[in-house]
């Protein structure tokens, strides 16, 4: 392998470490909530389950890189529905620490389908509405399915998070569901992706509300400290660009008032001019960096008599200018 493609390599492996850093960050947070009423462990319980790729009466697996969602997976479906999972140890495609979860008994599996309102037999997956009875349900729900199915991009980078849903029916009612948040607008956006359904944001203030909505207000706190940062970074790079262009349009003006001058000196023009005009024409010649605020504080005038004056040395100069071309 070349040297630029180990590079590239490093690169892009670095950035995945990051983004699973910060989703990681996150998921860890949610891991530590503890649902104060039994309807939003249930919800929550349910979030993680149904957007698994294993809500089935048919046996399937659940796999992590994260053991504290393996762990509550497990635990949430032994309070919730009293189904008793499995979890292994192993090493994921990319060859990091990964979690196997799994119902191998097909009565937990039943169970576990059951204490939601599903049997197994339906021809798609929907969201039984009827687990969510208020906000924190909702919440709590949301939750799972993020520590289920969702990753959120370092804000360093980028602002970017995302569930991943295997299913449309699924990823739209998803979609419904978030449109629906009363406490404030989320404002999701939905699109396919490799066979599967991507609802997510791009907006940062709209991650750092979502995520407080989830309960991981200490992600949400980083998050908000990032984004102040770079507004106010953004904010000094645009001053600077003004004060920049202002400059840039300062020395144009300025080296075309300088070529005037020196056209009226070089013909024996600036003897004839008045003495006002001469003395600020000097002036210009000696410091052309001089703003037109700066030229009259020196001469003692207002900043539009300079400009007048400018104007009038700027046209004569150019007359001699073309004079000159003309005779040559």
């Amino acid at each position: 392998m070349s040297n630029s493609r180990r590079k590239g390599a490093f690169a892009s492996a670095k950035a995945m470490v990051i983004n699973m850093s910060f989703s990681s960050d996150i998921k860890t947070e949610l891991c530590k909530i503890t649902p104060k009423r039994a309807c939003c462990l249930k919800a929550e319980c349910y979030g993680l389950w149904l957007f698994s790729k294993c809500f089935s009466l048919r046996e399937g697996y659940f796999v992590t890189e994260h053991a504290g969602v393996a762990r509550r997976m497990l635990e949430l479906a032994a309070e919730a529905a009293g189904a008793g999972g499995e979890l292994r140890y192993g090493v994921s495609r990319r060859k990091r620490p990964a979690y196997r979860v799994s119902l191998p008994d097909e009565d937990s599996r039943r169970a576990l389908l059951t204490s939601f309102g599903h049997s197994g037999e339906e021809p798609s997956l929907q969201i039984n509405r009827a687990v969510l009875e208020d906000d924190s349900c909702q919440a709590a729900f949301l939750r799972g399915a993020f520590l289920s199915c969702g990753t959120a991009t370092d804000p360093q980078k980028e602002y970017h998070l995302e569930f991943v849903v295997p299913y449309q029916k699924l990823a739209n009612q998803l979609y419904t569901l978030l449109n629906e948040i009363e406490a404030f607008p989320v404002n999701p956006l939905l699109a396919s992706r490799k066979g599967g359904y991507v609802v997510y944001w791009k907006d940062g203030g709209q991650i750092e509300d979502l995520l407080t909505f989830l309960g991981a207000a200490g992600a949400s706190m980083d998050l908000m400290q990032v984004r102040m940062y770079k507004e106010a970074k953004n904010d000094i790079n645009r001053k600077a660009n003004f004060e920049i262009a202002n400059m840039d349009r300062t020395y144009s003006a300025s080296a075309r008032q300088i070529a005037a001058i020196a056209a009226l000196k070089d013909t024996g023009g600036l003897e004839e001019l008045s003495e006002e005009l001469q003395a600020l024409a000097k002036l210009r010649l000696e410091n052309p960096e001089m703003t037109l605020r700066q030229l009259g504080e020196t001469l003692g005038i207002s900043r539009s008599g300079v400009n007048h004056r400018l104007q009038r040395l700027l046209e004569l100069g150019e007359e001699r200018l073309e004079k000159s071309k003309e005779n040559f």
